[in-house]
C-alpha cells in the first residue's frame, strides 16, 4: 500500500520506514471532523492565531514546533533554498522547494491544488519539501531540489520521494495553448493529456507529470498518494473548486517533512 489516510493527514510507508524521518501530507481536518478548516496559510483575510494553532498541530504531529516549522514564500519558481536554521514565515525568503540536513526543523508547503512533494534520503540525513504546480514543475523544481540534495551529500538513488494530494487529471480540465507549451518543450509529454474535447481542450495529469520529473532526474523510489484536492472536499482544500462556485477565498493544506532530534 502506498499510502495511508486518515483523518488529519496522510502517510506513506516508504518515507515512514525511514529512520529519523517523521512526516504527513496534513488535511484540512482535524480528528473526528468533516470539511474542517484547518487552513495553514497566513492570506489577508484569515486569523493569524488560528494559522498558528493549525501549523503548530501539523509541526507537532512530525515532533517539532511551530517556531521550527520554515515555510516559504511560494511563487511557482523553480528556486530552491537550503534551511540550517529556524525562520520566522515573513523573513522567509521567495522559493519553491527546501531542503535541510538539521535535525530538529520541519520543511512545509502549502498547497491547494499544486503537487507538494516530499523527499529523503534513505539514511535520514538529507530531507526536502518541495511545491510543484504545473510551472513549477515545467521549470524544474523537482529536479533542482534534487540536485540541491545530492550537494548536500545524498546519492539520487538513495531518494525517496513522494507526490502527495494535488489537482487529480480529471478535475484539471486545460486549454490548447497550455498543452502547445508542454509539446513544444518535448513531444513526449503529450502523454499526459487525455480526452480531447471539441474545443480543443484535454485534462491534464499534475501527479504522473511530477513523479515522470522525479524519475527523470534518477529518484531511486517515486510514491504518488493519488488523492483528487478539486474532488474531495470533505478532507482537501482546492483552489480550483472554489473558482467554479465563484466562492470568495480557499484554503490550503499543509504537507511538512522533519528529521527527528533523537537521532
Amino acid at each position: 500500500m502506498a499510502s495511508l489516510k486518515i483523518n488529519r493527514m496522510i502517510l506513506t510507508d516508504k518515507l515512514s520506514s525511514i529512520a529519523n524521518v517523521r512526516h504527513g501530507f496534513f488535511t484540512r481536518n482535524r480528528p473526528g471532523e468533516t470539511f474542517g478548516n484547518r487552513n495553514c496559510a497566513y492570506r489577508a483575510n484569515d486569523d493569524e492565531t488560528a494559522v498558528d494553532r493549525n501549523r503548530s498541530a501539523c509541526a507537532e504531529a512530525v515532533g517539532t514546533t511551530l517556531a521550527h516549522l520554515i515555510t516559504v514564500k511560494q511563487r511557482h519558481t523553480a528556486d530552491v533554498m537550503i534551511a540550517d536554521a529556524p525562520m520566522h514565515w515573513r523573513e522567509a525568503p521567495i522559493a519553491d522547494a527546501i531542503v535541510t540536513t538539521t535535525p530538529g526543523l520541519s520543511l512545509g508547503v502549502l498547497t491547494a491544488d499544486c503537487a507538494p512533494v516530499l523527499l529523503a534520503d534513505k539514511s535520514g540525513k538529507v530531507i526536502a519539501a518541495a511545491h510543484a504546480g504545473w510551472r513549477g514543475a515545467f521549470d524544474g523544481v523537482l529536479e533542482n531540489t534534487v540536485a540541491k540534495m545530492e550537494s548536500l551529500g545524498t546519492q539520487r538513488a538513495n531518494i525517496v520521494a513522494a507526490v502527495g494530494p494535488c489537482i487529480g487529471q480529471a478535475s484539471y480540465e486545460v486549454g490548447p495553448e497550455f498543452i502547445e507549451r508542454f509539446v513544444a518543450k518535448d513531444t513526449g509529454f503529450a502523454r499526459y493529456f487525455t480526452n480531447r474535447q471539441p474545443n480543443g481542450h484535454c485534462y491534464f495529469d499534475l501527479a504522473a507529470f511530477a513523479a515522470d520529473r522525479l524519475r527523470a532526474a534518477h529518484v531511486g523510489e517515486v510514491i504518488i498518494t493519488g488523492q483528487d484536492t478539486c474532488a474531495e472536499e470533505a478532507t482537501l482544500f482546492s483552489y480550483r473548486r472554489s473558482v467554479q462556485r465563484k466562492e470568495p477565498d480557499y484554503g490550503h493544506q499543509l504537507s511538512a517533512i522533519a528529521i527527528a532530534l533523537d537521532r
